[in-house]
């Protein structure tokens, strides 16, 4: 097969799915808002049928060689003081690797066959019959036989082709704020987490031992918060745990200071159909689960493999390969965002 493709999104689905076109004779384009390849996020978990696409990349070996090895995460309460256990495989699924790592990874196997175009963004999408016009803020702009939204929960292809963000986006009651710190806890490869109704402290160290990951979720009634300034943000994770003991006061403190502060809700994309036209969503972008342990990045990872797959069987033909790619894959969408919806539920209890 051959054709133009341009994929928005340099995340996982998006490198995926690059891997797999270029592998099936695409010409692949990827347009990323960044700047650079992103080098922050927590560590990732793969599970189920994520893995065998791992190794069908030829990466399992090679992620493996990054995984985390973490152990058992320790339940505290509000002094700090160890009340129970949670297995690994609890947030680490069957093989939990760093984000960054993933990313460097899935970038260095598509690096040489893929046209990467940072620090630039959709601004139009027109289509017809035969192929897709596109506009970009900087580049100039060109014409593409399918377009690829792998933009992620507040994707720029979704809302240029399907509508505004309000109509897919359903908050699920939680946001949190990430951000890394000295290893002041002593942990190694283990993690703690303190949980009250309508807020959690989660803390762990993983691959470098001089550094700890910090996450404090707190409900919240909107997922508007993530566009606003991160003065405002942080006033609300203050607020929040205004008063509590352990370690929050000085986390709190810490998180002031971070240089890779990162805010976000949980939310789940819903949406009647992923595709239109030539222009199909794959990840976060068509159906985030959140905040189901793992699922984000193998749904990213089984939905580009399937799309490909799907393409091939169908020469290419879009109006085939599309709904069958969402026939095979949204049973298995559905039951991972009923269950991200109960982990919410329990966050709230």
């Amino acid at each position: 097969m051959s054709g133009e493709v341009l994929i928005s999104g340099a995340g996982v689905a998006g490198m995926s799915l690059a891997y797999w076109l270029h592998r099936q004779g695409y010409a692949v384009t990827v347009v990323e808002r960044a700047a650079a390849l992103r080098g922050t996020g927590y560590a990732v978990d793969f599970r189920g049928d994520a893995i065998d696409v791992l190794d069908r990349m030829g990466l399992l070996s090679q992620m493996r060689d990054h995984a985390t090895g973490m152990g058992a995460i320790t339940l505290v309460d509000g002094d700090g003081k160890p009340t129970g256990e949670l297995p690994a495989e609890t947030f680490a699924g069957d093989l939990e690797v760093l984000k960054p790592d993933v990313t460097r990874i899935l970038h260095s196997i598509t690096a040489d066959d893929v046209s990467y175009v940072f620090d630039d963004s959709i601004t139009a999408i027109g289509q017809d019959e035969d192929g897709v016009s596109v506009e970009f803020e900087r580049a100039a702009g060109g014409r593409f036989d399918l377009v690829i939204g792998a933009d992620g929960v507040y994707s720029n292809v979704r809302r240029h082709v399907f509508g505004p963000h309000r109509g897919f986006v359903q908050h699920l009651g939680m946001s949190g704020v990430g951000y890394t710190t000295a290893n002041r806890l002593g942990l190694d490869h283990e993690g703690l987490l303190y949980s009250a109704p309508g807020r959690a402290v989660y803390v762990f160290s993983s691959s470098n031992p001089d550094r700890m990951t910090v996450s404090l979720s707190v409900a919240t009634d909107s997922p508007d918060i993530d566009r606003l300034d991160r003065d405002t943000q942080e006033r609300l994770v203050r607020e929040r745990f205004a008063g509590e003991g352990w370690e929050v006061p000085r986390l709190l403190e810490e998180m002031r200071l971070a240089p890779d502060f990162y805010f976000s809700s949980a939310c789940q994309i819903v949406m009647d159909r992923w595709s239109h036209g030539r222009v199909v969503l794959v990840g976060d972008a068509g159906y985030c689960a959140a905040p189901t342990a793992g699922m984000g990045t193998s749904q990213a990872l089984i939905g580009a493999r399937l799309l490909a797959t799907r393409l091939a069987e169908a020469a290419g033909d879009h109006t085939v390969a599309f709904p069958a790619y969402e026939r095979r894959l949204r049973p298995y969408i559905t039951e991972n965002q009923s269950k991200g919806t109960q982990v919410a539920k329990m966050f709230g209890a």
